[in-house]
């Protein structure tokens, strides 16, 4: 395994655990070092992380240098190119699993701006524990534990100036929402923001799974793409009809509809009143008899056949 490590006090904090647990587990630890280059310095900061890696006994130790693109802002961008890096690791040292330092202040921060994006219960569900080869071991862990843990063992952490940087959503959370949160309403705020989180992913998965079970009573394949049964559909929950026209969507088409866009194609089953079809990046989707047919874009939705243009 590897620990992604920033060199600041949460990824500082499980790399001395790992260094220590690791060899008592029988598992072979080592280090990811991801470089933005960023900012001056940033150099300096990845080698000294990386001997501190070293220092603590983990092997092996690289050093990522990364170049970040623009799409998606700052902080979209920057993660992008670390995970892509992270991967990258893995993959060249044969790695299992790559820890991340993420705290619960990293969860309630991450479902606090998904609230205030009103991106529903993706969102508010926070990071997972686990996500295919990323483990995130201090999820239940405030960020004050692991700086005290740092001085503890007498390892010095590297503050990342970007951290305290206001023009970051993210920093504003952290620095300013929170902790008035806390005050106006009393401490223990974090805490309950990272349980809702858990508790929202518990019951996605639930609706997720039983979702993937109806499917097989709900779609129907053709030779130009799905259609959906309106009879099964209209009697589920809406939680599961969306779900289920989301589901069809992502594995007929790959593409993951907005909550606007499944309503509008739930509306073909709830709401139909003779309403044409609906364009969606890649396919279309319209209503034909007891069925909500799903075609390609350059096909006819309501007939499923070809559409030939003179």
């Amino acid at each position: 395994m590897l620990v992604a490590l920033s060199g600041g006090p949460d990824s500082l904090a499980l790399a001395a655990a790992t260094a220590f647990e690791a060899p008592r587990a029988g598992v072979r630890a080592g280090a990811v070092i991801v470089d933005h280059g960023l900012q001056a310095g940033s150099t300096d900061a990845a080698a000294r992380a990386a001997r501190q890696a070293i220092d603590l006994g983990l092997d092996p130790v690289v050093v990522k240098t990364v170049a970040v693109g623009t799409e998606g802002g700052p902080e979209a961008a920057a993660r992008t190119a670390r995970y892509s890096a992270l991967e990258g690791a893995a993959t060249e040292l044969g790695a299992a699993a790559v820890l991340l330092g993420h705290t619960l202040d990293d969860q309630s921060e991450t479902v606090l701006l998904g609230l205030a994006r009103g991106s529903g219960a993706a969102s508010l569900q926070g990071m997972a524990a686990v996500t295919g080869l990323y483990v995130r071991p201090l999820l239940g862990i405030r960020r004050a534990t692991t700086v005290q843990a740092c001085a503890d063992v007498g390892l010095e952490p590297w503050l990342d100036p970007q951290n305290d940087d206001p023009s970051y959503t993210r920093v504003r959370v952290r620095r300013t929402v929170l902790p008035v949160l806390e005050e106006e309403l009393g401490p223990g705020v974090a805490e309950a923001l990272a349980r809702t989180a858990e508790q929202l992913r518990e019951d996605s998965e639930a609706l997720d799974h039983f979702a993937e079970e109806i499917a097989e009573d709900v779609v129907e394949h053709s030779e130009a793409g799905i259609s959906l049964a309106v009879r099964s559909l209209e009697v589920q929950p809406a939680a599961l009809r969306q779900r289920l026209i989301r589901l069809a969507v992502a594995s007929e088409f790959h593409v993951s509809l907005s909550r606007a866009q499944t309503l509008e194609i739930a509306r073909l089953v709830t709401d139909w009143h003779g309403q044409g079809p609906i364009d969606l990046p890649g396919f279309t989707a319209a209503r034909s008899g007891g069925w909500v047919r799903l075609a390609a874009a350059g096909t006819d939705a309501a007939s499923a056949r070809p559409v030939y243009t003179p």
